[in-house]
């Protein structure tokens, strides 16, 4: 079965890093588009990165842009979010999302937590 399992979440300083994984199984991953979202408490589910089935085309939300680098491994069935200057603001769930090109059919993960805070 098709499965997007998150990790790499913990609590990060005020301007620390942080590297989020996503490990896929279960369906093709390299005909899939990756999303990350985050959700944090009282706020609506946001949008904050993209990155289309061969790795080439990368998009990011202006609130992580320039802070936030999202990449993938074909091989290893891998989706990466690397976190540099991190922001209390950040604090959220993460989720992965796969999604089919073309088409609203897709898979989702269960989260990870990022908390940012001295």
């Amino acid at each position: 079965q098709v499965q997007l399992v998150e990790s790499g979440g913990g609590l990060v300083q005020p301007g620390g890093s942080l590297r989020l994984s996503c490990a896929a199984s279960g369906f093709v991953f390299n005909n899939f588009n990756m999303n990350w979202y985050r959700r944090a408490p009282g706020k609506e589910r946001e949008w904050v990165a993209s990155i289309e089935t061969t790795g080439r085309r990368k998009n990011y939300s202006d609130s992580v842009k320039g802070r936030f680098i999202t990449s993938r491994d074909n091989i290893k069935k891998m989706l990466y979010l690397e976190m540099s200057s991190l922001k209390p603001e950040d604090t959220a769930v993460y989720y992965c999302n796969a999604i089919y090109p073309g088409t609203s059919s897709g898979y989702w993960g269960q989260g990870t937590q990022v908390t940012v805070s001295s």
